[in-house]
């Protein structure tokens, strides 16, 4: 680990002088050069200064409960390199090629979320490159809170995390699966609500087929499994769930169930064809072929030019909304009647302390709803219609969305939902001049 540490340091020095020098040639708004993207918006194209960070990706330190490493280190590495320590981060998000600064810069949930929170939740510090090229250690308790606590949603508008430290929670070998059917949207939120106050499960999620069949799937380590199922090639895990009442997975494949088919969009590919996945074969199904096949239709429009041609408006509605427990079962109501997209991820997360300014929600049990598909219809509607509905109804509940695909907020009204006071503080005293796009242009005005 002494390398590693070493390693870090000449890197991490190497790339302030970068930026100072490019700061001091005036050359322009800074980006990242990196391999991926797990941002679901299109960005307009412009002059920036690209930061080549792509060598931030080892695992500096795993003891104590906790693991350090470089900020755009993918998940899929660093939950490898936990495992053989016998313990993994203490959460993990769904896809292998999530980044854990991009998961800390955004916002990172997964079945472990009702004990552990989201990603940010689990820091335990961070070192950040600001746009002058200086580089500071946050942590909850030393001079730089106040960037420890506004880091997370800031979606590198106030600089990029080269290390981070954050929990890890000890594992099994197995994870034990138990799948409980439901039929009606009030009677799961209030089973589910009791089953978080127990809290017996490790893990704890849920899946909606429709407003008529949806599961709560707990999850618990074991020490042994009569079985293990294998959701990597030629079964898919979704179906699993309305199929089986109890299931046995090895902690691995747990921890990456939903990424062979990208949860259930993997459809969008074709591969859930069973010749189409042979075609693919075992080693591209999963994020990293999906995420390259999105990037390339993004740029030529294959399925909005097919759409067209069948008469068919379509909006990507991609999204990640958290609602209070107690306002979730009106939420699905509205996404039958409104949306209609299934399936659909249910994650709950237990919030402790509401001190992170650009994320703000209150403690207590909250709901995410995910949903990533397109609404196509044969009417024509306003752009941005469906996802506009969306938000408004997550304000009214009192929830807060997720910024990481298409947003319609007006100014104020955003500055209002994301801490817009704190946020100027913080880009005064952190972004003085400008490195970095505000994150209103960011992520609405997509700059």
């Amino acid at each position: 680990m002494a390398d590693a540490l070493a390693a870090h340091a000449a890197k991490r020095d190497s790339l302030a002088q970068s930026l100072k020098a490019a700061r001091e040639e005036n050359r322009g708004p800074v980006a990242l050069a990196k391999e991926t993207s797990n941002l679901f918006r299109d960005r307009e194209a412009g002059a920036r200064r690209r930061l080549d960070v792509r060598g931030f990706n080892q695992v500096l330190r795993i003891s104590d409960g906790a693991v350090e490493a470089e900020g755009m280190i993918p998940y899929e590495n660093l939950t490898a390199a936990c495992l053989q320590h016998g313990v993994m981060p203490a959460v993990v998000p769904q896809l292998k090629t999530i980044t854990l600064g991009g998961a800390v810069a955004g916002v990172g949930i997964e079945s472990s979320s009702h004990r552990q929170g989201l990603v940010h939740d689990t820091m335990l510090e961070l070192d950040v490159l600001l746009g002058d090229g200086s580089i500071v250690n946050c942590s909850a308790h030393n001079a730089h809170s106040d960037l420890f606590f506004g880091f997370p949603n800031s979606y590198g508008t106030l600089g990029y995390a080269l290390r981070v430290k954050a929990k890890t929670m000890p594992v099994k070998k197995y994870v034990r699966l138990e799948h409980l059917a439901f039929s009606n949207g009030e009677k799961y939120f209030e089973q589910l609500t009791r089953m978080l106050e127990a809290g017996s499960a490790d893990f704890v999620d849920g899946t909606v087929f429709s407003p008529q069949q949806m599961f709560i799937t707990l999850g618990r380590f074991a020490d042994s499994a009569p079985h293990t199922s294998d959701y990597t090639y030629q079964k898919i895990y979704y179906r699993s769930i309305a199929e089986k009442r109890e299931d046995y997975l090895t902690t691995h494949d747990y921890i990456w169930r939903w990424d062979t088919d990208w949860f259930w969009c993997s459809k969008n590919v074709l591969a859930q064809n069973p010749l189409v996945r042979k075609i693919y074969g075992r080693s591209r199904l999963g994020s990293k072929t999906y995420t390259r096949i999105m990037r390339w239709n993004s740029r030529v429009g294959v399925t909005k030019k097919l759409d067209r041609m069948l008469g068919l408006h379509s909006e990507s509605v991609i999204q990640d909304v958290d609602i209070p427990i107690s306002r979730a079962a009106e939420f699905l109501a509205f996404y039958s009647k409104e949306i209609q997209l299934w399936p659909q991820w249910t994650c709950p997360i237990g919030v402790k302390e509401s001190r992170f300014a650009l994320y703000p929600v209150k403690p207590g049990w909250y709901v995410n709803f995910g949903f990533w598909d397109v609404k196509r219809t044969r009417d024509a509607y306003p752009p941005g219609y469906f996802n506009r509905l969306i938000e408004e109804k997550v304000h009214e509940l009192g929830g807060i969305k997720s910024l990481y695909s298409d947003s319609y907020f007006p100014e104020r009204q955003f500055n209002q939902r994301y801490g817009g006071a704190a946020y100027d503080a913080l880009k005064k005293k952190y972004d003085p001049g400008g490195a970095f796009p505000r994150l209103y242009d960011k992520c609405v005005l997509k700059a």
